[in-house]
């Protein structure tokens, strides 16, 4: 009887916490932004090399790729094909049907006009070219946009496949929304400070995680803080700057192998004088498009003046890919 309860319990337990809502950052194709919780509690990936299962708390962000089908693809070649009408009307109405179509018609227009069957239309008024650039500019679409979802897991790693879901329903402060694939760009999977999650741990390279670097220097945590919450930073580990001659540095700032003083704790806020960072510090923003850089170090407890996306970085004014090293940093939010 009690081996029986007991299992009724793990498996009220495990179905309880499976069941907690995640964060979402939606960006959609028109350029919009939605904010909500989903029940999803994880990213099943169809890769080339098998099926991943990914859980939703190591899942950091998703780029949604763009597919098309046979249905989609039959009516691109039959509206393309009319553009070479002798009768401008005609030729008019297959062009507003084209530009009319979903986000699906642009890899079927791509890989027609790029195919071996089609024929350029001797007339320069409605051309293919012309309704493909039409709805990359409706959709937000670029010319080197991929077919394939992209999932950035752990911070780390990214994994291309299909991810085979056909709408997100999110939970707003305004209703429940039901949001199709095909109008979705990018997810963010966002932790809030309040959600219990407790600690998580980043690792910052220094290869790559550097302040100066400016393509994809600054760590995007996932983490959103609000003003006045306290934010801890623990860092630890080694790194070697090439761009300081070789030298050796661990998050307080201090040189390997040096008489250096290091600064092991730091106590404040955000914006103080005191929180200015030397060399080989961990250092933080708020906010993707802030220009502050201030210092965590090895230790840092304090209190932010401002709300958005925590982000870490390793400190050095000049970036070189020959670096070497990480650190590890541990930060919770309470």
């Amino acid at each position: 009887m009690k081996k029986g309860l007991i299992l009724i319990i793990a498996v009220f337990l495990s179905s309880f916490l499976f069941s907690q809502d995640v964060e979402l950052k939606l960006t959609l194709r028109d350029g919009s932004i939605m904010s909500g919780t989903s029940k999803i509690t994880s990213v099943s990936l169809v890769t080339d090399y098998g099926k991943l299962e990914v859980p939703i708390k190591n899942v950091t962000s998703l780029d949604l790729g763009i597919t098309t089908d046979k249905a989609t693809f039959d009516k691109v070649v039959g509206l393309v094909k009319q553009l070479s009408n002798s009768t401008e009307q005609m030729r008019k109405n297959a062009y507003d049907e084209l530009v009319k179509m979903d986000v699906k018609a642009i890899p079927a227009i791509t890989d027609f006009i790029y195919s071996s069957k089609y024929e350029p239309s001797t007339f320069s008024d409605y051309t293919a070219d012309g309704a493909l650039s039409e709805l990359q500019a409706k959709y937000n679409v670029t010319d080197g946009f991929t077919s394939k979802d992209i999932v950035a897991i752990d911070y780390e790693y990214s994994m291309g496949g299909k991810y085979d879901f056909a709408k997100i329903d999110l939970k707003t402060e305004y209703g429940t929304l039901s949001i199709p694939k095909e109008k979705i760009k990018h997810i963010d999977v966002v932790y809030t400070g309040d959600s219990g999650n407790g600690e998580m741990t980043f690792k910052l390279l220094a290869t790559k995680h550097i302040s100066s670097n400016t393509n994809g220097g600054w760590l995007k945590t996932g983490i959103m803080v609000k003003s006045g919450q306290k934010i801890s930073i623990n860092a630890s580990g080694e790194v070697t700057f090439a761009s300081l001659s070789g030298s050796k540095y661990k998050p307080d700032g201090s040189i390997v192998g040096s008489t250096t003083t290091s600064y092991d704790s730091y106590e404040g806020d955000y914006g103080t004088s005191s929180s200015y960072p030397a060399y080989g510090n961990v250092v933080y923003k708020i906010g993707e498009s802030s220009t502050q850089v201030l210092k965590a170090g090895a230790k840092f407890n304090g209190n932010a003046s401002a709300s958005g996306m925590l982000y870490i970085s390793i400190y050095e004014t000049v970036y070189n890919a020959a670096n070497t090293g990480s650190y590890t940093v541990k930060i919770s939010v309470k």
